[in-house]
């Protein structure tokens, strides 16, 4: 009986899913990260303020194309755009912001990559980040790993940072931050097309008339 229990408990641990480290399930997601040529997801945020107990929620889709292109479309604001050209970054927020569109440099100070979830947290995650295991969680379906990240040093965008990637293909299917005011972010891919054919329009961006361009670029 004790033989017929030991090849029981070895098929099944042969047949089961290893655990993996923190730094193991984000170098995953670095590599199926690196992998994306382009990428066209949608995606629910919500944002939480502890001070005044609020919550809002916004919904959009973001296109991305190797390599410096970027556009974030809301659904919810309707209107509400940021897109990078590969030389300019373009914010138009006329539900918060209206009558005025902000122009910066697309490789200032990192603009980019505060923008596109994979430029924040799946570049040199290990040197940029203590991680924790945060357990595992089922998201639309989907079997995720969690990883808790705190940077190692202050980078004025968030104090700690949770993300949850999928543990079939090691996409980050939610990820969470959380500011030094306490303000919480949490933004859910609710769908994804990996390599997804991309129109080159999509990363373009003309003000609309008569509203006022705050430009940072110099041009």
């Amino acid at each position: 009986m004790k033989k017929i229990l030991a090849v029981i408990f070895a098929l099944g641990a042969a047949g089961g899913v290893q655990a993996q480290s923190p730094a193991a399930v984000m170098q995953r997601a670095v590599k199926a990260y690196a992998d994306l040529r382009s990428v066209r997801a949608e995606f629910r945020q919500t944002i939480t303020n502890p001070v005044t107990g609020s919550n809002s929620v916004s919904r959009g889709v973001l296109l991305r194309k190797d390599p410096d292109l970027l556009a974030i479309n809301f659904i919810d604001p309707k209107g509400d755009r940021v897109v990078s050209d590969g030389q300019s970054l373009w914010i138009y927020l006329p539900s918060s912001a209206p009558g005025q569109v902000m122009r910066m440099s697309a490789k200032a100070s990192g603009a980019l990559a505060l923008l596109d979830p994979g430029g924040t947290f799946l570049t040199s995650p290990s040197s940029r980040f203590d991680m924790s295991d945060g357990g595992t969680a089922t998201l639309q379906g989907r079997k995720t790993n969690i990883v808790n990240l705190v940077p190692k040093r202050p980078n004025g965008t968030f104090t700690t940072a949770k993300l949850w990637i999928d543990a079939a293909n090691g996409y980050v299917r939610q990820f969470e931050v959380v500011d030094i005011n306490g303000l919480k972010r949490v933004i859910t891919i609710t769908s994804i097309r990996p390599n997804a054919v991309v129109a080159a329009p999509e990363f373009r961006f003309t003000p609309p008339k008569n509203v006022r361009v705050l430009d940072s670029t110099g041009n």
